[in-house]
């Protein structure tokens, strides 16, 4: 009976990922034997944009927040628009923060920096 009431209380913990309130970072390299490879991360950016989420563009990297599934959805994307703008190959490194019980937030972060 512990047994079962062990397996119950861990059922409950578990996270449901996909739907937590995350922070993604992803940084996409794109390479391309005939095109300059800035305007295919413009269109990347432009894809994030466009997604309405939560975001922030530094020189390195975009970090995006809100719900994991959908920002994987959107890393899938910025994947897909830099084959569609030309590149032949694609880099995209992704650093994802989630926390049990939290939201996690970009001003969590970085706010004090912001004013």
């Amino acid at each position: 009976m512990k047994k079962e009431n062990a397996i119950i209380e861990q059922k409950k913990m578990e996270v449901k990922i996909k739907e937590k309130q995350v922070n993604i970072a992803v940084q996409v390299l794109p390479f391309s034997k005939e095109y300059d490879v800035y305007p295919i991360v413009d269109e990347a950016i432009r894809i994030i944009k466009e997604s309405g989420v939560k975001h922030r563009v530094t020189p390195f990297e975009t970090v995006l927040e809100g719900q994991y599934g959908v920002l994987m959805d959107v890393v899938a994307q910025v994947q897909e628009i830099c084959y569609e703008a030309g590149a032949d190959n694609v880099l995209c490194f992704v650093k994802i923060q989630s926390h049990r019980s939290k939201t996690v937030t970009i001003e969590d972060k970085t706010g004090k920096y912001d004013k």
